[in-house]
């Protein structure tokens, strides 16, 4: 083959890898996706999340659906090879298995589960152990914000992941694999871009199973039974002591909190359990009571009845 011929095929190998983003991540051989690492797939969510909004939605999923099935070919085909009945039923069918919130849109954790990771980073996102309750999550913050100023910084956030993959049986990660993942991730959780993770942030990383608050017993007065009161205290009382506090509490109230902010950080929290505490703590021991729990509950209906909870 003379020179010109190659520098032409060159050409026309990098003009298929440019035309369609997501070729390049593709076996040569049997077209498979190969598994990414933790920069990888951050270029490929910032590349189709255009608006950087924290969601490919709309033309951008579009974009990517076109993209990502074109893709297995080797030779330059275009994203318009995929016709818009065949686009309609494949967003369809995207949707149904991957968008766990059925918001319509996809969350940076939802095409996590999508696309092949290296076995590291994919561990990081616990899909196959989410935690139990938030009293969980309250007990691993207290445990990695070792210095109490309410952000986890990255050199927390290291930490956590180190011990995370000791506990998966992989505590031979690199020291540069370790930075990767810890930069990939604050590039992800890290909304305001300050360099650090604050409560709300953390949970996303950190999801809880399930928030129980959310459950319709709680959407009105007359729905609340005596049984959902002892479930909730139950929940949240892990120490079986008869009271909620400590941990437990700022659990309680971080589920609490959840209902009505969407972005809240530790001095949010804190306010939050003044406030919480001034209402009904009627013994200022600083804990709830069963008894002190079902106020709380009832007035959390009784406002659900007047007005659904809104998200600021």
């Amino acid at each position: 083959m003379s020179e010109s011929s190659e520098a032409n095929a060159r050409a026309q190998n990098a003009l298929a890898t440019t035309t369609n983003f997501m070729r390049q991540f593709r076996d040569k051989k049997t077209r498979e996706l190969k598994n990414l690492t933790a920069s990888q797939f951050m270029e490929v969510w910032s590349h189709y999340d255009h608006d950087g909004n924290g969601y490919i939605e709309g033309r951008e999923l579009d974009d990517f659906l076109r993209e990502f099935v074109s893709s297995v070919s080797l030779t330059d085909v275009g994203p318009e090879v995929v016709s818009e009945s065949m686009l309609e039923e494949l967003r369809e069918c995207f949707m149904e298995a991957y968008d766990d919130n059925k918001d319509g849109k996809i969350e940076i954790r939802e095409l996590a589960q999508l696309l092949p990771l290296e076995e590291g980073f994919l561990l990081l996102f616990r899909f196959d152990n989410p935690l139990d309750s938030s009293v969980e999550f309250m007990k691993i913050w207290r445990d990695y914000d070792t210095d109490g100023s309410g952000y986890i910084e990255a050199d927390e956030l290291k930490n956590f992941l180190k011990d995370l993959l000791r506990e998966a049986k992989r505590d031979n990660i690199e020291e540069d694999k370790l930075i990767e993942y810890t930069d990939t991730l604050l590039q992800i959780f890290d909304s305001n871009k300050d360099g650090k993770l604050q409560l709300s942030e953390m949970a996303k990383l950190l999801p809880v199973k399930e928030n129980f608050l959310c459950r319709s017993a709680f959407k009105g007065a007359s729905k609340l039974t005596r049984e959902d009161i002892e479930r909730v205290f139950a929940l949240y009382d892990r120490d079986k002591n008869g009271t909620i506090e400590n941990e437990e509490l700022k659990g309680f109230l971080k589920d609490l909190l959840e209902l009505v902010k969407k972005d809240y950080d530790a001095q949010d929290l804190e306010e939050f359990q003044e406030s919480i505490l001034r209402g009904c703590d009627f013994n200022k021991d600083g804990k709830i009571s069963k008894k002190e729990l079902t106020m709380v509950l009832l007035a959390l209906a009784k406002q659900n009845d007047v007005e659904p909870s809104t998200t600021k």
